[in-house]
């Protein structure tokens, strides 16, 4: 079965406090998407892996590819206005009946080897699976001017690869914007679709944050 992964990347890096762009700022010496993308190519060398980035961070992209002798095949695509509008443009580079097709935030380069194969396994009998970790803090509801504790147990904290049977994302995909897609779940749900949970791993964190950044340079050794 053919595997594609869309590894989405449309970060300004605005939250980091500088002008580069947080995927690309440098762990182990590395930007963290080559990271990213090297950890699904560990899994699969054969994967389809398509790269949507922002048309103006592209050339850059290059750069850094001959710079840091960066060999992993890849597809680029080109960015969108938000994250919807740059899946949809990575998915026009997958034919129909094309398999299973993974979408994963480019700035999460600590997914492990076991995720992937989860999600992807399950995907096959699932057709729309995410990965999920545990809420381990107290979470309050906020309900008019105060709020409340609610049973953190009814909750999961969402991560990447989601992955789908690439007709079922496609067609998702087809439907107009809403605001209210905040993931690819959230798409496909939007059109009946029946979402899986798998175990995700917590140090699958996304990089948004300096304070993410410290503890991504804390990782390193697993990158």
């Amino acid at each position: 079965m053919v595997r594609t992964a869309l590894i989405v990347a449309g970060g300004k890096g605005l939250r980091m406090g500088g002008e580069l762009p947080k995927q690309f700022l440098p762990i182990a010496g590395k930007p963290v998407l080559m990271h990213t993308l090297e950890a699904f190519h560990r899994f699969d060398p054969a994967m389809n892996l398509i790269l949507v980035l922002p048309v103006d961070q592209q050339d850059y992209w290059k750069e850094l590819c001959a710079k840091h002798h960066f060999t992993v095949k890849h597809t680029v695509a080109d960015g969108g206005e938000t994250r919807f509008h740059s899946v949809r443009n990575g998915l026009s580079f997958v034919s129909s009946g094309s398999g299973l097709v993974g979408v994963h935030d480019g700035v999460r380069p600590f997914v492990s080897q076991e995720v992937i194969a989860r999600c992807y396994e399950t995907a096959i009998v699932k057709k729309a699976v995410i990965p999920v970790i545990d809420v381990v803090e107290t979470v309050r509801h906020i309900v008019g001017e105060g709020s409340e504790t609610v049973n953190r147990g009814d909750y999961k904290l969402v991560q990447t690869p989601q992955v789908f049977e690439a007709d079922l994302l496609k067609r998702a995909y087809a439907q107009e914007f809403n605001p209210f897609f905040t993931d690819d779940a959230s798409v496909v749900e939007a059109m009946g679709g029946h979402i899986t949970l798998v175990e995700g791993n917590r140090e699958n964190i996304k990089i948004t944050t300096p304070f993410d950044l410290k503890i991504a340079v804390a990782l390193e050794p697993d990158v």
